[in-house]
């Protein structure tokens, strides 16, 4: 028996180093106790497409900060053009004014109601160019008195309610909604 157990010892022993080396063929050896470095051309490669997407994306933003430099410059010179001719529609429209003044100036033989007329109608001329310019007259008789439009320069007795304009010395302009000048007024102070 003893040589039997000793047999199947040593079948038992062959077994295992047949099933070892059929292990050590399935799976490679590792060289010295590392692991195999990762693939040399596939880190050059991805390397390589890296540098290149930093560079495209480089030359993009070079590019974003000069087209944001020109927006700049070319709203800085808007800015100064609207400045430096903003007052052009205006002035266009005073020309015929001004023309119409010098017209009645440079006419000798007029009357008095010749002279009236051409006033009245250049007023009227001047009148349009306001209104075109969105320049609005602020006159403001017989309305509650408010600082924001008008100036008042005295107080007067008057049978209107306090706080009423009563007499208009100047005429008060606006622009756009904001105030060229304010109309300069008499205010009532109620009833004496």
């Amino acid at each position: 028996m003893s040589e039997d157990n000793s047999l199947q010892t040593q079948a038992t022993a062959e077994a295992a180093s047949a099933e070892d080396a059929t292990r050590a063929q399935a799976a490679p050896a590792p060289e010295s106790g590392m692991d195999a470095p990762p693939a040399v051309p596939d880190l050059a490669a991805e390397i390589a497409t890296l540098e290149q997407k930093n560079v495209e994306l480089q030359d993009s933003w070079l590019r974003a900060k000069a087209e944001a430099e020109n927006v700049r410059r070319r709203a800085q010179e808007d800015i100064a053009r609207a400045h430096k001719f903003g007052i052009e529609k205006f002035a266009g429209e005073l020309l015929a004014v001004k023309d119409s003044l010098e017209a009645a100036l440079a006419s000798e033989k007029q009357t008095a109601d010749d002279l009236r007329g051409g006033v009245e109608l250049t007023l009227k001329q001047l009148v349009a160019a306001f209104e075109k310019s969105a320049l609005k007259t602020i006159d403001p008789l017989g309305e509650k008195f408010d600082p924001h439009l008008h100036q008042a320069i005295q107080m007067v007795a008057s049978d209107t309610e306090a706080n009423t304009v009563v007499q208009v010395l100047q005429k008060g302009y606006l622009i756009a909604e904001r105030v060229l000048r304010p109309a300069m007024v008499l205010v009532s102070s109620g009833k004496a």
